[in-house]
């Protein structure tokens, strides 16, 4: 049992139909021939399986299906057509107050919930000291949850269903009405059930969470599955669509299904093996192997070996980027760093028609997508208010590398206003890729090194100054 997949999904697909006018719908309940309603179909032709331990996010624009396939895989719809198979205890956290009577009290709501996900009244009781905690609502707990406010039904709802110990944790985007402090212990939550082997399946907005907690990502776009891979590669397809001009959605999407048939999936294994490099980590330092005779500095230098195999560029809207790079204060180009020392990422952009509000910005992560550090030119408010057709810009953005040795990539974007919205006029995804060599002396941990000094200083205990308990 436990080899099977905990969730398969296999031609599944739901429709829902649509009445041009009320009493239409009377009418097909008596009539046999002809079909008084049109078909919205909400997901077509939808196939997958998704491991146990597995964390897999869903993304894709408003109205893609995202919600309705959680709903199916929960059980709280159907599917018109197709198969669904979910094995194991399922706790779902999907629309906000789903699940809870306005009328009952939070502590009833409790005791309701977990008898339907499938605890007994004494087990309820036996983790309502632990459920209450992580809630924190204080003596709203119990008062009707119709008083409660959207972060407090989210707290009670998301408390009830990391406690009943799923298989499955099922979580829409109910999360994002918390409050930061909230959303942080959720996700730390989140982490834990994950390494404890449950699978996670949720919806995000947040590129950067799906890359940083997730294994796979499913890319969904008008009920259609477009790509199911790599976190970082899935999202980078969601992000081109979000931003490409409506009369070329359809374009990529025919791009990306055709992608679907041959899977593609990449990893940041494969960044290294372009760089030759093997970053290991230890504890929260991130520490590289690729060097065997570590020194305390050496020259910044340029590696024609080392590229980025994963560069994006979106749809250009009147702009593009060209000949992103790094280089020294001197003006010499490099890609192999040294800590410590100062740089300048540069590119230029040539204007093939008249821009408003341009302004420029750039972006660093790491192998696994994680955003580390960006900057932009200009607040909205400031950006040049307009450049002529046939006009190039250079852009360059000087900073401090105080980066943890190992391998990075760089964004490069530039945004103006198309009609009343800010949108990009071109952006290139992992436009480069660089590498940060390694010293001797480093006493920083993790990614950035924020800490200029440190100071310890020892004194002798006088006589008196411990106090004994005995």
């Amino acid at each position: 049992m436990s080899s099977e997949p905990i969730i398969e999904v296999r031609g599944m697909g739901k429709a829902y139909p649509m009445y041009d006018k009320p009493h239409h719908r009377l009418i097909q309940m008596f009539s046999r021939e002809k079909r008084w309603y049109r078909e919205f179909e909400a997901l077509r032709n939808i196939d997958f399986r998704i491991e146990r331990g597995e964390t897999v996010g869903i993304v894709g624009r408003n109205g893609s299906g995202k919600s309705t396939l959680l709903q199916i895989i929960c059980g709280t719809l159907a599917p018109s057509v197709g198969e669904v198979h979910v094995r194991g205890r399922v706790a779902a956290l999907l629309e906000l107050g789903a699940g809870f009577n306005p009328e009952f009290t939070g502590r009833e709501n409790v005791f309701m919930n977990g008898s339907l996900m499938g605890l007994g009244h004494d087990m309820i009781e036996q983790r309502l000291p632990e459920i209450l905690a992580f809630a924190d609502i204080g003596d709203f707990i119990n008062r009707p949850v119709k008083t409660y406010s959207s972060g407090m039904y989210v707290r009670l709802a998301f408390a009830v269903a990391i406690h009943v110990e799923p298989d499955l944790l099922v979580v829409d985007e109910a999360l994002s009405v918390g409050d930061e402090a909230f959303q942080r212990k959720c996700f730390a939550r989140i982490e834990k059930l994950r390494d404890g082997g449950c699978t996670i399946l949720f919806v995000s907005h947040g590129a950067g969470t799906v890359i940083e907690l997730c294994d796979r990502a499913i890319l969904l776009d008008g009920g259609e599955m477009l790509a199911d891979g790599a976190p970082k590669a899935v999202i980078s397809r969601y992000q081109r669509m979000l931003y490409a001009p409506q009369d070329r959605v359809q374009e990529l999407r025919d791009q990306m299904r055709l992608e679907m048939q041959i899977p593609q999936h990449v990893e940041a294994d494969e960044y290294v093996a372009v760089a030759d490099m093997s970053p290991a980590t230890t504890g929260d330092a991130v520490v590289s192997t690729s060097l065997t005779s570590p020194v305390a500095y050496m020259e910044a230098y340029f590696d024609e070996h080392l590229r980025s195999c994963s560069e994006l560029a979106y749809t250009s809207q009147g702009a593009r980027i060209q000949d992103p790079h790094i280089q020294t204060m001197a003006g010499k180009r490099v890609n192999v760093l040294s800590t410590g020392e100062r740089y300048v990422y540069v590119y230029s952009v040539q204007f093939d028609r008249g821009a408003t509000c341009a302004r420029f910005g750039m972006l660093i992560k790491t192998l696994t997508g994680v955003e580390l550090a960006g900057a932009v030119s200009a607040t909205p408010e400031h950006a040049i208010a307009w450049v002529d057709q046939g006009m190039q810009s250079k852009v360059s953005f000087e900073f401090d590398c105080r980066l943890a040795p190992g391998a990075y990539f760089m964004n490069a974007g530039v945004q103006g206003r198309v009609g009343e919205e800010e949108t990009y006029l071109d952006r290139r995804i992992d436009a480069l890729m660089f590498k940060v060599m390694p010293g001797t002396d480093r006493l920083s941990t993790g990614f950035i090194d924020l800490v200029d000094s440190v100071k310890v200083q020892l004194s002798a205990l006088k006589e008196g100054d411990v106090e004994h308990v005995g």
